[in-house]
């Protein structure tokens, strides 16, 4: 059994590996090594942020499970992989504190004005400024796996009304007071005032935040994108800021990493841009180790893993999902 990484474990996370399959050969390849490791894997974990030869990897017939380090899917989710009988497992729910932490900094701080004082900071100018409130608002969650639940449930300590819109529009949320399937959508963004990305990048949602749903938003509303930077179409997004439509937005993703020097979101003033930061934590890769060993034993043993993905939508069941 050849187990293959590729996110920064270090040797104390491979011994812990190691010590849940003693008799595996673990190789931890790394981005500069996992191209040419990737085909002699029998299990994968990992991140690829490099091209890989998944169709090779495929065909090849040796890979039995794909144990993703993130939560999005799109960077091993190639046609190849969906169309093969390899189970892939996400890492849903193990960034999930980290990235409510950046989305209340974004929600916080677009509200609140933040962007304003600081410009007035630098000018050396006390003045007051206009601010809009948390506590009382209506906010809407596009997706809640593991990353919208966690947001939810913080969320409702602001005495907020939450709507949201996930593919498991049947799932008991016990702190979303309306759910919508994903063509609800359009119903729910005239009433918010924040919106909150939290879905999978995939065919369904790509694009899905355009100017005429953003138009359909109040003019004080607020935009927030914790997910995958295509799931708003940028030059949309531009517009519609620039012509005074919404209050701001806060983004930690971009349809394009890293954003480039010539983008029109770096001048617009009622944006803040920070740089994919959000699954930033101290404890994230004795998190995402924990998760890969309980998985792991599971996998050894025959057991149903934990995030278990539908490969055709891209994400786990919500009664998959890992809740450590």
């Amino acid at each position: 059994m050849r187990i293959v990484l590729c996110y920064p474990a270090e040797a104390h996370h491979v011994e812990r590996i190691q010590s849940v399959w003693p008799e595996a050969e673990i190789v931890n390849a790394g981005q500069q090594g996992i191209a040419a490791a990737l085909p002699t894997a029998d299990i994968y974990c990992g991140h690829a942020k490099v091209p890989v030869p998944w169709e090779s990897v495929v065909d090849g017939g040796r890979l039995q499970w794909i144990q993703s380090s993130a939560a999005g899917l799109d960077h091993c989710l190639v046609p190849c992989v969906v169309d093969s009988n390899i189970p892939v497992s996400s890492a849903s729910g193990v960034l999930a504190k980290q990235v409510a932490d950046q989305t209340f900094a974004l929600l916080t701080g677009i509200l609140r004005n933040l962007p304003a004082f600081f410009r007035a900071k630098d000018n050396r100018e006390f003045i007051r400024l206009p601010t809009r409130d948390l506590y009382g608002a209506c906010v809407g969650i596009v997706g809640v796996g593991g990353n919208g639940r966690v947001l939810a449930r913080i969320l409702k300590q602001f005495e907020t009304t939450i709507l949201a819109t996930d593919w498991f529009a049947d799932q008991q949320c016990e702190h979303v007071d309306e759910l919508y399937p994903p063509d609800g959508l359009d119903d729910i963004l005239p009433r918010v005032d924040a919106l909150i990305l939290t879905a999978p990048l995939n065919e369904h949602t790509r694009g899905m935040i355009n100017e005429r749903r953003l138009r359909m938003m109040r003019k004080d509303a607020v935009l927030i994108n914790v997910a995958r930077g295509p799931l708003v179409v940028e030059a949309d997004l531009a517009s519609v800021l620039l012509s005074g439509h919404l209050w701001g937005a806060g983004v930690d993703v971009t349809e394009v990493e890293p954003l480039s020097v010539d983008s029109r979101l770096w001048e617009i003033p009622n944006l803040i841009i920070t740089p994919h930061v959000g699954g930033q934590r101290a404890s994230r890769i004795d998190d995402t180790t924990r998760l890969f060993c309980e998985n792991l034993r599971r996998f050894r043993d025959g057991h149903d893993l934990v995030n278990i993905v539908d490969k055709r939508l891209g994400f786990p069941a919500p009664q998959a999902i890992w809740t450590a």
